[in-house]
């Protein structure tokens, strides 16, 4: 609306000059920049119409898409946040740390926000097989066998896709799914296949990530934060430095992988990446001062009372 406003505003200035050097009447020059006016809201119309089709065509998604994808509402995201609750909230914490961190080095922070809510999307074929869904204690992998494990990991990653499709999520957002993975090694599951499996020819693709390795900066930063956040929540004080080297830790292994050899991304950009990341997890895991419990609070050594 305010651009139409502005095309009706530019009309009338236009009318008003024309108009003074061809003797109009003030009726003309209102009719003018009222005809003005419409052809900005009609020009409005159409664009908003014809914007799909014209990304169908060109393969280019534009911001409006992505701000309409990432609405939490949409069906695909509804589902994550109800049956993957987990999952969701990776999700989320993810996105904010790979939209920081895409702002930073001039890449698209709108489209690593979105790809970060569906990257995982495939997790809500089987939600309590991933450890983030999972309530202590209850792990349906200990009744399985490492092979059969790693296919479940590996599946979720076609699984995403396949539901990408169906909800008609575009190209550049779908690349998410199987990119921040790449190529890697589902190593819990094969190091466990080792010791069960003894003696027995493993094959590595059973355990392997399907890829393609990240073709995009986006990608390759959202890889990072998969690791980043997740390799987090099992550290136990979280103090500055301590969060710095693990951070260099799982990115020099990335690179000593080459899962970001097909990735546009300069070792300038993915330092600037890592110093993104010890700002805003630092923010996430700041300490908190312990609230009297005799308020209602809860402070370091609160336990729960005792049943009787």
């Amino acid at each position: 609306m305010v651009v139409v406003l502005l095309v009706g505003a530019g009309y009338l200035v236009a009318a008003i000059a024309v108009g003074l050097s061809n003797a109009w009447t003030v009726g003309e020059v209102l009719a003018r920049a009222l005809w003005g006016t419409v052809n900005g809201l009609v020009s409005a119309g159409l664009t908003l119409l014809l914007l799909p089709v014209a990304e169908s065509l060109t393969d280019i998604t534009t911001d409006l898409t992505l701000l309409e994808l990432s609405d939490p509402s949409r069906p695909l995201l509804r589902r994550l946040s109800l049956e993957a609750p987990g999952t969701y909230a990776h999700s989320i914490a993810m996105a904010n740390l790979v939209e920081a961190a895409c702002n930073r080095i001039g890449a698209n922070g709108l489209l690593g926000r979105v790809g970060c809510y569906y990257h995982d999307v495939g997790k809500v074929k089987n939600p309590q097989f991933f450890v983030e869904n999972q309530t202590r204690g209850n792990n349906p992998h200990d009744r399985l066998d490492a092979r059969a494990s790693a296919q479940i990991i590996r599946t979720h990653v076609i699984d995403g896709l396949a539901l990408a499709a169906e909800a008609r999520l575009p190209a550049a957002v779908a690349a998410f799914i199987p990119e921040h993975h790449g190529t890697m090694e589902i190593t819990y599951f094969y190091e466990k296949a080792k010791k069960s499996e003894s003696g027995l020819a493993l094959r590595a693709a059973d355990f392997t990530y399907p890829g393609p390795k990240p073709r995009s900066i986006e990608t390759a930063v959202t890889m990072l934060a998969d690791s980043v956040e997740a390799a987090l929540r099992v550290l136990e004080d979280l103090t500055p430095e301590k969060i710095a080297e693990a951070i260099n830790h799982i990115v020099r292994n990335k690179l000593n992988q080459g899962q970001l050899d097909d990735a546009p991304i300069t070792l300038q950009q993915i330092n600037q990446v890592k110093a993104e990341f010890v700002r805003s997890i630092g923010g996430m895991y700041h300490s908190r001062i312990d609230y009297p419990e005799s308020s209602g609070g809860i402070s370091a050594t609160w336990q729960p009372a005792a049943k009787a």
